[in-house]
């Protein structure tokens, strides 16, 4: 693989593919697709491909395989760990997938749409919507993220409890290879025990196997009954009391269990515009609770009043509030889904993407607090997330009136403590943002050996000259 600069020649024949209008060069028109949205990373490149076809992917892909230029595939750019930028100081060419944006097809009875990986996951919620249909994965950054990334990283979002994370969404793949050919999967099976699972290999694997261009993604019936409730509780372990109780009374019917502090709340309120604290009473924790019912809208209404019931007299629930209204849903869904970039007018804020089972949330955080706070006084944790799936959320804004720079200059510290007592509790380090450049090296550290070993033994099957996404997930050889 070359990480020398593209000779003219070569670049010529890369805009030869797509046309000159769809090759950026023009350091201005490369610099949106340069950084990521936390600013932790910003790499380099001689130029953007935006094909707008398969068959272009697949031209692009051959000529990079013959002449060794690596290749750095790019949705949306929203991802949170670099996994979608190009390496500093080399000479990554990014590969656009935006211009492919088609709905290929929508079938309302084998409830699934066929569609580009270029397409924003907005666009699929609305296909599926027009459709009688639901489309369930929902992201924060759903007006952006494309259908590539969403798989490319294998996303969770809000409602993993009941549908799963992107792997479970979907039912087929089209991929373009390193070598530029095509392997055509977009079959619409949910049964289908052929061999080797290839899909799931790209799904997760952060473009450094090939390139996603299609995908069958799966619908479900639109619910009949929804209610979404936000209730103050005192403790992390009230509110996992009360999930353990929502469970029980709903089965498949609760959608939804976010956990959210109190800091969270007061900096949605305060940087987030049209976002207010939905009750006139203060507490430690809230619990977001979302429940969806097929056979009626009655049946969801008394679902959440019994459980608010059940958890007042319990002694778990201190005060609640029930959306009456669409808009009133979409609110509260609001202020869970901005409580990340509320951090961001606070200051630095180091994050963390980690699960634990979800038993194990209440202790996990209590031993995760008294150590951030003993390594850094003053410190204000934000820890949010889907307590349904044990998805955590850990975040450390600085402390009032700290440095920035010296701050954020502890990211590896704060990582290094939170990461060693999620490994204490059998977590993960990454639930559903990946690995990408932020966590290559340790990954390294928290899989064994024969992991990373079967990991590098994929890779090179796929990738044997190296030119697929180089440097994530796995440092290059």
């Amino acid at each position: 693989m070359t990480t020398t600069l593209p000779s003219p020649e070569l670049i010529a024949s890369f805009i030869d593919i797509v046309g000159s209008a769809n090759a950026l060069t023009n350091p201005a028109d490369l610099a949106p697709y340069l950084i990521e949205s936390r600013g932790l990373y910003k790499g380099t490149t001689p130029m953007v491909l935006r094909p707008g076809s398969v068959e272009e992917v697949s031209r692009i892909m051959k000529l990079a395989s013959a002449t060794r230029t690596a290749i750095v595939p790019q949705g949306g750019n929203t991802g949170h760990v670099a996994g979608q930028i190009p390496r500093e100081g080399k000479a990554d060419i990014v590969l656009s997938l935006q211009r492919l944006n088609q709905i290929r097809d929508v079938d309302p009875v084998g409830n699934v749409i066929v569609a580009d990986a270029g397409c924003i996951l907005a666009d699929i919620q609305k296909a599926a919507d027009d459709n009688d249909r639901l489309f369930p994965l929902s992201l924060g950054s759903e007006g952006s993220a494309r259908i590539g990334g969403n798989l490319s990283t294998n996303a969770g979002g809000t409602a993993v409890l009941a549908y799963g994370n992107m792997r479970q969404l979907c039912l087929g793949l089209e991929v373009v290879l390193p070598t530029g050919e095509i392997w055509d999967g977009l079959r619409r099976l949910k049964k289908d025990n052929t061999g080797y699972d290839l899909r799931d290999l790209f799904i997760g694997a952060e473009g450094t196997l090939g390139v996603i261009t299609g995908a069958v993604l799966r619908m479900f019936p639109k619910p009949l009954g929804h209610q979404v409730a936000f209730a103050g509780v005192g403790s992390v372990e009230h509110a996992l009391a009360l999930f353990d109780r929502a469970s029980s009374l709903c089965g498949s019917a609760l959608t939804g269990f976010e956990l959210m502090p109190r800091l969270g709340v007061e900096f949605t309120a305060k940087h987030i515009p049209g976002v207010r604290d939905p009750m006139d009473t203060v507490h430690p924790w809230y619990a977001l609770i979302d429940i969806s019912t097929s056979d009626s809208a009655e049946s969801a209404e008394r679902m959440v009043h019994e459980l608010l019931e059940q958890g007042i007299v319990a002694g778990l629930v201190e005060n609640a509030v029930i959306a009456t209204s669409e808009e009133q849903r979409k609110a509260l869904w609001h202020m869970r889904e901005s409580m990340s970039p509320a951090q961001k007018p606070e200051g630095g804020s180091i994050k963390h993407d980690v699960s634990v089972p979800v038993s194990s949330i209440p202790a996990f955080m209590k031993e995760t607090d008294a150590a951030v706070m003993r390594a850094m006084p003053g410190a204000r944790i934000c820890s949010f997330g889907h307590m349904g799936d044990g998805n955590i959320h850990y975040n450390i804004s600085q402390p009032i009136g700290a440095d920035k720079q010296v701050f954020l200059d502890r990211w590896r510290e704060m990582n290094a403590i939170v990461h060693g007592i999620v490994a204490k509790y059998n977590g993960s380090i990454s639930a559903e943002h990946g690995i990408g450049q932020l966590k290559r090296d340790e990954l390294a550290e928290v899989r064994t050996p024969i992991e990373i070993e079967l990991m590098r033994r994929i890779k090179h099957a796929f990738d044997p000259a190296g030119i697929m996404n180089p440097d994530k997930v796995l440092r290059a050889d």
